[in-house]
């Protein structure tokens, strides 16, 4: 990974400790790519930061930019010199009834990093699991909550992410023996049409260079150089498509 991009990672662990330390982040749970590569030492950069919350998301929504107005942005600039700002995004992509958004960004001279921050709400079936990141507890979903949640957004995103199919790989042994009835309910909870999952699963299986292509694009710009010179060593993209694709094979509903 690039500075940029490393330095990206820093300011994503740096809000996050602060979000879950103060009142806005109290029962907020970590859930996605960064809860991987925060509490799990994923070597998978992620974008963005998600959050599963269980009220209302645009109260929270506010409630996280009040805090970060307050407290992140402030902190920011007097520990490591950003400039920064917090917004609630608009528009089409922002319209969502089942996620908000909050655009944090941070520069100071050559140096501008956006981090997106998405509150949205999961099917979960385990209670809350507390896990601790160098004395900060940071509430988060169960380890079992987190691997099928990435199936089913693999399953259900209108449009596919290809860096949920590179969590399946590197996750999929999180998965539980009752993993398979438990995606059963939360498939029904989610009213997604057995249609639409065989459709996913037929486009995986039908344009494989296409879905390679695009994980081994993944795999270059946002995996750890080390890990994704072995990852490459094994295949790359068209292993990952393969892998993945066979552990959702394996427990998803049809």
């Amino acid at each position: 990974m690039d500075a940029q991009v490393r330095e990206a990672d820093e300011l994503q662990r740096f809000a996050a400790r602060l979000i879950a330390a103060g009142p806005a982040g109290v029962r907020l749970l970590l859930i996605g790519g960064f809860r991987y590569r925060l509490l799990d030492g994923s070597h998978r950069f992620s974008a963005d930061i998600d959050y599963h919350w269980d009220g209302d998301l645009r109260q929270k929504q506010q409630a996280l930019r009040n805090y970060c107005n307050r407290v992140v942005l402030p902190e920011a600039k007097r520990l490591l010199g950003y400039e920064a700002s917090a917004s609630g995004r608009t528009g089409p992509d922002a319209e969502s009834p089942n996620s908000a958004f909050l655009d944090l960004r941070f520069w100071k001279a050559e140096c501008a990093v956006e981090i997106p921050l998405e509150i949205t709400r999961i099917v979960t079936l385990d209670p809350p699991a507390i896990r601790t990141v160098h004395g900060t507890i940071y509430p988060t979903v169960s380890d079992a909550d987190q691997i099928e949640a990435k199936i089913l957004a693999v399953l259900n995103r209108v449009y596919l992410q290809h860096r949920d199919l590179v969590d399946v790989f590197l996750y999929g042994d999180r998965l539980r023996p009752d993993s398979p009835a438990r995606l059963k309910q939360k498939v029904s909870a989610l009213a997604i049409p057995p249609g639409a999952i065989r459709q996913r699963l037929q486009d995986l299986d039908q344009h494989t260079p296409y879905h390679a292509a695009a994980i081994q694009k993944v795999i270059d710009t946002q995996v750890e150089p080390p890990v994704a010179e072995q990852m490459n060593s094994g295949g790359g993209g068209q292993t990952v498509l393969a892998e993945s694709l066979k552990t959702i094979k394996r427990v998803c509903p049809r």
